[in-house]
């Protein structure tokens, strides 16, 4: 039997890159993640959206965002990575 998967998944998508990201994120480069997997998002860009996910997880909308897509950049201000980052239907 399938375990059923909990959550709202989301697309997470590289739109840009500005230095050396550590984590060696690429242009590009597509993640699947939810409120309880990281789908190998670097932990110190995941830790920072988490309150995001979680709030989109259950309908929450920010008003300076779309209700199914935002876009957020990673905590590391000399080498940013920018995410767009979708919830799946």
């Amino acid at each position: 039997m399938e375990e059923e998967k909990i959550g709202v998944k989301f697309i997470a998508t590289v739109t840009s890159l500005k230095g050396d990201c550590h984590a060696n994120h690429k242009m590009g480069q597509k993640f699947e993640l939810n409120c309880y997997d990281s789908g190998g998002l670097c932990g110190f860009f995941y830790h920072d959206l988490f309150p995001y996910l979680n709030a989109m997880q259950f309908g929450g909308k920010y008003p300076w965002w779309d209700k199914d897509l935002i876009e957020v950049e990673c905590p590391d201000r000399y080498n940013t990575v920018s995410l767009k980052i979708e919830r799946k239907k």
